[in-house]
């Protein structure tokens, strides 16, 4: 078996965005900072060196954001990942008992204090409804949802109505690339909804970021109160072998100085778990594993350490 060459970077841009993928074989080297200590990758003082000074930024900030800021952040993410994984479970559950054709034309997913549940099933005509064809209860443990089956659906008025038609008006806004999305939809402030559309994972060990949205919409999910485009073109991370396995992973971001929701999703999903450094224009920073955002330092402070 051929051993990997330590030190080789293998770099994948994707212009226009600038966003920068990495998968990096490289050893760790200690750095300290005078603020605080820290490890850090010696090529990743490199890269995000170059990525920082080619970068364009759309929006930019007087100040870093808050650490309650970066928790909401983080909490979206991890809900995303858990509506993700729940909808695949609880689909693979509903597969299993071979549903008609036409019964389901979508999957709702809703936390409650026992767990998960998804709704599989459809509006009514007069889209005053949301038909429940099955339930999947999320059993002891993530992976496990039990199914049940309503041979009348069930009618649902409240929120897998309002995420049904919450939905549907995202979706009206939303420029597609000829490729699969995923939709998720979490409770947002004031009875409103956040809807998410993101590109779907179409092959094993390879995890897509980028082109997707995130739309707040309306008590009566009839108006988008606010679009918030997370990233432009869409890059993706292929798991490598298990002899040149990366010790993180990293992208610029451009349209804002802060990591977003995705990112986190991204960081809790793909395989293998390693941490996600994103470089802002003005800010670098770092998510661990378990979803957390660190603020590391700004741009300024960033080129002072890879001068040294």
């Amino acid at each position: 078996m051929k051993k990997p060459v330590i030190g080789i970077l293998s770099l994948l841009i994707f212009a226009p965005s600038l966003l920068v993928r990495a998968q990096i074989a490289s050893k760790w080297r200690a750095r300290s900072s005078a603020e605080g200590k820290f490890r850090i990758l010696t090529p990743v003082l490199l890269i995000l060196a170059v990525l920082l000074s080619t970068s364009v930024i759309l929006a930019q900030r007087s100040s870093p954001p808050s650490k309650t800021e970066l928790a909401e952040i983080t909490e979206r993410g991890r809900q995303l990942a858990e509506y993700d994984g729940a909808a695949w479970h609880a689909t693979d559950a509903v597969l299993a008992m071979k549903p008609t054709e036409g019964s389901v034309a979508r999957y709702l997913a809703r936390k409650t204090d026992s767990g998960w549940v998804v709704a599989f099933g459809r509006l009514n005509e007069k889209r005053d409804r949301f038909l429940i064809v099955y339930d999947a209860n999320q059993g002891a443990g993530p992976k496990e949802f039990n199914v049940k089956k309503y041979d009348t659906p069930k009618e649902d008025t409240g929120f897998y109505l309002s995420a049904a038609k919450a939905i549907e008006t995202a979706l009206a806004d939303f420029s597609r690339e000829n490729r699969p999305y995923n939709v998720a939809v979490l409770p947002a402030r004031s009875g409103q909804m956040y809807v998410y559309v993101l590109p779907a994972q179409v092959e094993q060990g390879v995890y897509p970021l980028g082109g997707d949205v995130r739309y707040l919409v309306s008590q009566d999910d009839s108006r988008i109160v606010e679009k918030r485009r997370l990233h432009k073109s869409i890059i993706e991370f292929a798991t490598p072998p298990e002899t040149q396995m990366p010790e993180a992973g990293f992208h610029t971001a451009v349209l804002d100085d802060v990591p977003e929701d995705t990112d986190v999703f991204h960081v809790l999903v793909r395989k293998p778990s390693v941490p996600e450094w994103v470089a802002t224009r003005q800010y670098v920073y770092r998510i661990e594993t378990d979803g957390a955002i660190n603020y590391l330092m700004t741009r300024e402070a960033f080129m002072k350490i890879k001068d040294k």
